[in-house]
């Protein structure tokens, strides 16, 4: 794990608990971050709270004080990194239909998912010939990296996975064959969670998750005890991690704000600022001097010493 002698800390949580009054805790946990000066983004919604946010060690724990004092969220867990600058721009605390949107409202951890495994358990779990293996995160996530044997459904967003998950036959066999053992993973613990309430809400009886995600699994499992293969991609501007969290070498599109592809930056659909092999195709020539517009100021704010927030993420 990167040194906390690094002055900023990234706080990585979430948890699915009935908030009927989410919207009215927005202001107030906006105000307190803006005031302690942490950035990231929290997303409240009637099914839970799913968050990062970086700053200084004792503001990013004053803001987790503090939703500890709700009695939903006394119990709140977190991950914590370290980098050397502010991984956000800004701090948005939003407010959605779920916290992770799979597009199912009638499905939901709190009435029942998979079964944790820890870290130092899954290992064995996911060497089991019988055990089905899916990454449940988007394909340009698994792209970066993924467990040995596990299987990429390919998919753009989370709510994509359902339909894939109809049309797999190892997944849903003929004849009253049992159902076969499943096991799920993703980031940080938050998607395999509401997967595993879709498999258990579907009927399977055998499922689990990776608790804490691919990012506990890396700061805990040493590399020569690893099976996972590559960088885990993150949403800040660390971009990816590897084994004990530390920052790996993967650059972001500042267009659409995914990873860039191998090779992408002697690709002819490569602009700094303005577009990548990924996105090229998926924004029109306005968008584009747009968005080298951005880049140009920018740059200029850089050098005067500002904060140039810039356009919104290209939206998909």
């Amino acid at each position: 794990m990167l040194s906390d002698s690094l002055p900023y800390m990234t706080a990585v949580f979430y948890k699915f608990v009935d908030l009927p009054d989410f919207a009215d805790r927005r202001e107030k946990l906006l105000a307190l971050c803006e005031y302690h000066n942490v950035k990231g983004l929290i997303i409240l919604a009637k099914e839970g709270i799913n968050s990062t946010i970086a700053g200084s060690k004792d503001s990013v724990m004053t803001i987790l004080d503090y939703l500890k004092t709700m009695p939903e969220l006394f119990d709140l867990q977190y991950k914590v990194s370290w980098s050397a600058r502010q991984p956000f721009y800004r701090m948005k605390v939003r407010l959605k239909k779920e916290i992770v949107t799979i597009g199912l409202p009638d499905v939901s951890p709190t009435k029942g998912a998979g079964t944790y495994v820890s870290a130092e358990a899954w290992n064995e779990l996911i060497s089991d010939p019988d055990v089905v293996l899916i990454d449940t995160r988007n394909d340009y996530e698994v792209e970066l990296g993924t467990f040995q044997g596990a299987i990429d459904p390919k998919v753009k967003k989370f709510s994509d996975l359902p339909q894939w998950l109809d049309a797999q036959e190892v997944l849903n066999p003929m004849g009253g064959q049992k159902k076969p053992k499943v096991a799920m993973f993703c980031t940080g613990g938050i998607r395999c969670e509401k997967s595993t309430a879709l498999m258990k809400a579907r009927g399977f009886e055998d499922v689990y998750h990776l608790e804490g995600g691919i990012l506990k699994y890396l700061e805990s499992i040493k590399p020569h005890e690893s099976l996972w293969q590559g960088e885990c991609f993150v949403f800040d501007e660390r971009v990816s991690v590897g084994h004990g969290l530390i920052v790996g070498e993967h650059e972001l599109c500042r267009c659409c704000r995914d990873p860039l592809p191998e090779g992408a930056k002697s690709s002819a659909q490569f602009e700094f600022g303005v577009s990548c092999p990924r996105c090229y195709d998926r924004t029109t020539q306005d968008q584009k001097e747009r968005a080298r517009e951005r880049h140009k100021q920018t740059k200029l704010s850089k050098a005067r010493g500002e904060v140039h927030f810039g356009m919104k993420k290209f939206t998909k």
